[in-house]
């Protein structure tokens, strides 16, 4: 394994999102601030527990998730789309580097600055709102996992995106609604059951589900099938970079 090369990949994006840190950490903190102030703070204080856990703490995972799922997908396809932009893709494949030791550079550099942001979020929450964590060995390993695999989705849109416009489509269009609508603020629970259902259907309720486990021990969907859902996009993410670099799909056109 060409650990030179990962290195240099994944020290050149973290450098890179150490000139712009400020758009990148600021610019969520602040958004999820506001969220906890509007939904925690005034809203949840009218609202009665979920669960047994006050409604501030409770959007507290739900909040997270959002950020890490927005953030990992811009980051890591922002990461692939420049090299392709500029034309210097080209000198990336000529080079003795392994679609594995690129994919590591590209995105353990996206999914490290997710893990972090995720890590600061949880900070500025307990400013907003006391909460506790039930399993933070399980919390740990669902912020990591997802951050991985939502980076290792976001290379994929980085990859597939053949303008700037695209590389916004997935993270605002579609991944953001589904997080909104994955129980972020609520319980599915209290959905009616044909609503609960189609609910069931949506991949970001089981993350959610799972990171709400992790903090207080209660969750919409067993944390097992939480778990096994994201392991199981990982491998189908790493499946379809594993076939772009094989055939050049987007990349040599």
């Amino acid at each position: 394994m060409n650990l030179h090369a990962v290195r240099a990949i994944y020290l050149f994006e973290m450098h890179r999102w150490a000139r712009t840190v400020v758009q990148s950490v600021a610019t969520p903190v602040i958004t999820t601030s506001l969220y906890f102030i509007v939904f925690g703070s005034a809203i949840g204080s009218r609202m009665p527990a979920i669960d047994g856990v006050s409604y501030g703490a409770f959007i507290v995972p739900g909040l997270i998730m959002l950020s890490i799922l927005t953030e990992s997908i811009s980051n890591g396809s922002f990461g692939i789309y420049m090299p392709k932009f500029a034309g210097t893709i080209y000198e990336l494949l000529s080079a003795p580097v392994s679609v594995f030791e690129t994919v590591a550079g590209y995105v353990g550099a996206a999914a490290t600055k997710s893990v972090v942001l995720g890590l600061i979020i949880m900070a500025t929450a307990r400013v907003f709102v006391p909460y506790e964590i039930a399993h933070p060995l399980v919390m740990l390993a669902f912020l990591v996992l997802t951050s991985l695999t939502f980076s290792l989705f976001g290379f994929l849109t980085g990859i597939w995106a053949d303008g700037w416009e695209k590389l916004s489509i997935i993270p605002m269009m579609i991944v953001t609604p589904l997080t909104f609508l994955g129980g972020s603020f609520y319980s599915i629970d209290m959905l009616p059951e044909f609503w609960r259902n189609v609910a069931l259907l949506n991949p970001v309720v089981y993350l959610i589900s799972g990171m709400r486990w992790a903090f207080y021990g209660v969750s919409d969907v067993d944390v097992g099938v939480s778990l096994t859902a994201t392991l199981g996009f990982l491998a189908l993410c790493l499946a379809a970079v594993t076939w772009i670099f094989r055939t050049g799909w987007r990349l040599k056109t």
